[in-house]
């Protein structure tokens, strides 16, 4: 998801459609439906290593 999507102010006029956002926003905060696509197999801690993962060009 892009952070502009993320970051977008939500202007909401009728109180009812306020409503059924709230409800919605605490619903998805309660019950995330996401699930992990693949476990971790280990977390990087070596900062030398973040560095050269980091320093890759993706094209």
């Amino acid at each position: 998801m892009a952070t502009s999507s993320i970051l977008t102010n939500v202007k909401i006029t009728d109180p009812k459609k306020i409503e059924s956002f709230i409800k919605a926003l605490d619903a998805s905060a309660d019950d995330p439906k996401r699930e992990p696509s693949a476990q971790v197999s280990r977390q990087m801690t070596n900062i030398d290593e973040i560095r050269r993962l980091m320093s890759k060009r993706v094209r």
